[in-house]
């Protein structure tokens, strides 16, 4: 393998994962920076339909003011598409979800995210099922669900059981736009295809946003309250999607799925240097598992890439 070939790659892999990471860490606190905003000033509907529009004309404007890029027309399809499972869906079910049922099934029903897409991809995207993958997304489920089960209660019955499901919905829609989304931005640049996808997502939600939205009182905004819903717009909206899109030129979806399972940890590590939560021996072991979880399934990208790029050389 040339060595320039060598470095190029494992400096894009190594980009990617830092990507992906932080984009988990913005979401791992907003856990606790979205309840200043959500429900008391503004709705869970027509917060997203500022998440998304805004979102939506910050990607317009960057690509304005870059290169332009044309994209071909069956790919608008897809593009919609990506709109209809990457924000329409997966937004209005979470925020649905989480309304009739706790946040603890809410979490746990997240998780099933990375097994979603690892079964999902096989089929679409022919990603091999590995011992490999299995053992690490097996040990992700246990560290993350048991930071989000320690001292806690989990309650399964005909109360919670329609927003379990729209939790579970929500996380398959989150894997199929991560496989969807991921030949997209093998072709085209992560704000074109970020442009489009929004643009799409704003018109999709504008029939469930628009009447809560017109009911927010502006004028009862504090400082607090306008710097945590921009954090909320900016930062777990246009920055980490922005974030997970970008990763997926150099790593599987499996791979940025198995990602979540760090926002536990995250909203975890941000509550105890809060002082709302105390450091145990638990919380380690869940961590370890986690990050091992996380390795063991994202670790051979660079390999497969090396792996086909010497393949395409021999033919």
């Amino acid at each position: 393998m040339p060595p320039h070939f060598n470095l190029t790659m494992n400096s894009k892999v190594i980009s990617a994962h830092l990507a992906v990471l932080t984009a988990n860490l913005i979401y791992g606190a907003n856990y606790t920076i979205a309840k200043q905003v959500m429900p008391e000033y503004i709705q869970a509907f027509g917060f997203i339909f500022i998440r998304v529009l805004v979102t939506a004309a910050i990607f317009f404007s960057l690509a304005f003011i870059g290169e332009k890029e044309e994209v071909e027309k069956k790919d608008m399809i897809r593009l919609f598409f990506c709109a209809v499972f990457g924000v329409a869906t997966n937004q209005l079910l979470f925020f649905s979800g989480l309304d009739l049922t706790t946040p603890i099934n809410a979490s746990l029903m997240m998780t099933t995210n990375p097994i979603m897409v690892l079964i999902v991809a096989s089929f679409i995207l022919r990603e091999k099922i590995t011992l490999r993958k299995i053992a690490g997304i097996i040990m992700g489920l246990v560290g993350a669900s048991t930071l989000l089960l320690w001292g806690k209660q989990v309650s399964f019955g005909s109360a919670s059981a329609l927003g379990d499901l729209f939790i579970l919905i929500n996380s398959l829609s989150w894997g199929i736009f991560l496989i969807m989304v991921r030949p997209l931005m093998q072709k085209y640049k992560t704000i074109t295809v970020m442009k489009w996808v929004f643009l799409f997502g704003s018109i999709l939600v504008f029939p469930f946003g628009w009447e809560q939205f017109n009911r927010i009182e502006w004028s009862t905004f504090g400082t607090d309250t306008w710097l945590a819903a921009a954090y909320v717009v900016i930062g777990t909206t246009s920055i980490a999607y922005l974030l997970n899109t970008h990763a997926l030129k150099n790593l599987s979806s499996s791979s940025v799925s198995a990602y979540i399972y760090l926002q536990p940890a995250f909203a975890t590590a941000f509550a105890i240097m809060l002082g709302k939560d105390q450091l145990h021996y638990l919380h380690v072991l869940s961590a370890l598992l986690i990050f091992t979880g996380v390795f063991l399934v994202s670790g051979t990208d660079f390999r497969q890439k090396a792996e086909r790029f010497l393949s395409s050389k021999k033919s």
